[in-house]
């Protein structure tokens, strides 16, 4: 007599045919042939896909150095807002850290700074601080780009606030 358990439960080989005769089975599943299509297929897109997501990591850096100049100039703002002032050219963003050592002093720099750390860009250069600014702002802040050198084209160019959207 069959249990709950036994109703409905097949626990064999997905075989069809004769049972009683074990040599005359087929099995369903996958052949080999089908596999191979498989395989195939997927080493198709990822010939065609792989090569577009490795070609971007100029991009990704671009990207995190537009990043890190929005943040970094949240924090110049912050300064601004409780000093009056943006921090000296020679003062450098380093004000955002720890309280400046060069002339003019804060009259109420926060304790604990503005930010945590002051970051690197995604090519190792610090990030470049000029205030006032040569582009018509209150400052500039920018990353000299991959070469670490002012100018250049594509990956190698400055990347700055002023050219932020």
């Amino acid at each position: 007599m069959p249990t709950n358990h036994d109703v409905g439960a097949d626990l064999g080989p997905r075989c069809h045919g004769d049972q009683s005769r074990p040599k005359v089975r087929s099995c369903s599943g996958f052949t080999l042939i089908e596999v191979m299509v498989v395989v195939v297929i997927l080493s198709i897109l990822a010939a065609i896909v792989v090569p577009k997501i490795m070609d971007r990591p100029d991009e990704a850096r671009i990207t995190k150095a537009r990043q890190d100049i929005r943040a970094i100039e949240a924090a110049l703002n912050l300064y601004k807002l409780d000093n009056f002032i943006y921090p000296t050219t020679d003062q450098g963003l380093e004000a955002l850290v720890q309280p400046p050592s060069v002339a003019p002093e804060p009259p109420k720099w926060k304790q604990g700074g503005y930010m945590d750390r002051m970051p690197q860009d995604p090519w190792g250069h610090p990030y470049m601080y000029l205030a006032p600014g040569d582009q018509g702002r209150a400052f500039d802040l920018y990353s000299l780009g991959a070469d670490g050198q002012p100018g250049g084209a594509d990956a190698a160019a400055d990347i700055g606030n002023w050219s932020l959207n």
